[in-house]
């Protein structure tokens, strides 16, 4: 990307639709961090302080503040290819929280995006941000588990969770428990003396 359309990028305003939906959060510091076009003008991919955003085209300014967030600790991965031309595609995992301290993967939401702008970066910072620390542990008659500590916004304590692998058996009895037993050992770990 050549030097100008850097600058240009990084002082253009929001599309007006996008900055409607920012505008009509329930968080009144919410702001647009970057942006990028979906194809055949569907609409924006948005990062947002809070989160990813899809905000879609021809949305009525009264709907706009039904576009939901997802917020960055809640984005287990977010896999950025680029086509070459500007745009390229996002896999996004979003997570859910099945029980206290148990997340589990969504099904891949994927964008396809004819302009990614300055989104790619902003996106990779902000789920990297989130995480404080993460390491994966195996799981008794196989598959395993990834721990991780996340901040969230507005608590200065880290929350660690734990996700299964696909391949993980999250009903068994003997995989759960080792999960909450490796889950116990990296937040026992984690506390100052």
């Amino acid at each position: 990307m050549r030097l100008l359309e850097r600058v240009r990028q990084r002082f253009a305003r929001p599309p007006e639709p996008v900055r409607a939906v920012v505008q009509a959060s329930a968080d009144p510091d919410e702001r647009v961090l970057a942006w990028g076009a979906l194809v055949r003008e569907e609409g924006w991919l948005v990062a947002t302080s809070r989160g990813l955003r899809r905000v879609p085209a021809g949305l009525p300014l009264p709907e706009a503040g039904g576009v939901g967030v997802l917020p960055w600790h809640e984005v287990g991965t977010a896999r950025w290819t680029a086509t070459g031309d500007g745009g390229g595609r996002f896999e996004v995992t979003p997570l859910t929280e099945v029980e206290p301290g148990v997340q589990a993967r969504l099904p891949v939401e994927r964008y396809a995006l004819s302009d990614a702008g300055g989104l790619p970066p902003v996106v990779r910072r902000r789920v990297d941000q989130t995480v404080v620390a993460s390491r994966r542990a195996p799981l008794p008659g196989g598959g395993g588990v990834l721990l991780v500590a996340r901040r969230l916004p507005g608590q200065a304590a880290r929350e660690w969770t734990v996700v299964f692998d696909e391949d993980a058996d999250r009903t068994d009895p003997a995989a759960r428990e080792s999960a909450r037993q490796k889950l116990a050992e990296a937040v026992a770990a984690d506390q100052p003396d």
